[in-house]
């Protein structure tokens, strides 16, 4: 595939603000216009004018401070939000990982939930069961996999939902922060798949807060302060001038 994968042009995503009509009705009908010219100014804006490429077989991060726009961004590229304005195009199929063990149903057990979300995430009901065994043992789940995951704890969910992802075969992964979750050996084993995605062409998008693991993973990074786009770059370069922003 030539060309982006990810395009996203002059993007701005924003929510309206709602508040309770306290002047009440009539004065609220009779300055209609002014009320609604109100409405359209109290907003949030998540992104602001935003434009970026991701291209085949890049690692793109992603870095800011909490609340700096990263989430939605993975969300429009996702497809689970909308821009609204500009635009974003996204060539091939996207497997998210953005909260591990967010989809699973509670009631259902291990093994049952790893055929729900392997169809949700793009596999047929066959190609599941042809990996069922693999997944089980890279989760190292164990007995637990016949148990409902209600009774699970957020480590096994993690080995749960990555284990899952890491049996797929993605054109654009989308990560965030599931490096920083599980013990050790599994966080090991999260950047051992990881690093065998990227030998292999898969197009990631990863957002953290690591920088070690943004510099260890990405080959370009862009740093999003105040909803915008402050820089994009690499790795060291832009991890270094956000570094030295933080007061």
């Amino acid at each position: 595939m030539t060309g982006p994968m990810i395009v996203f042009e002059s993007l701005s995503k924003w929510y309206p603000l709602y508040h309770p009509v306290t002047a009440g009705l009539k004065r609220f009908l009779f300055g209609f216009p002014l009320a609604v010219r109100s409405l359209r100014l109290n907003r949030f804006e998540a992104l602001r004018n935003i434009s970026f490429s991701v291209y085949p077989g890049e690692t793109f991060g992603i870095i800011g401070r909490n609340g700096a726009g990263k989430s939605t961004t993975l969300g429009l590229i996702a497809g689970v939000l909308s821009p609204s304005s500009g635009s974003v195009e996204v060539k091939g199929r996207v497997s998210p990982l953005l909260e591990l063990g967010s989809g699973f149903h509670q009631e259902l057990t291990g093994a049952e939930n790893i055929e729900l979300n392997g169809v949700l995430l793009g596999l047929s009901r066959r190609q599941v069961a042809d990996r069922l065994k693999s997944i089980v043992e890279f989760s190292e789940l164990g007995d637990y996999i016949s148990q409902p995951i209600r009774t699970y704890s957020s480590g096994m969910l993690a080995r749960l939902g990555f284990s899952i992802v890491a049996h797929l075969d993605p054109h654009i992964l989308l990560i965030d922060e599931i490096l920083a979750v599980g013990d050790l050996s599994f966080q090991k084993k999260c950047t051992e798949t990881l690093e065998y995605f990227k030998k292999n062409g898969v197009t990631m998008v990863f957002v953290s807060h690591s920088m070690e693991d943004v510099t260890g993973l990405c080959d370009r990074v862009m740093w999003i302060e105040g909803h915008t786009v402050r820089m994009i770059g690499p790795p060291e370069q832009v991890v270094e001038a956000y570094i030295g922003s933080i007061p």
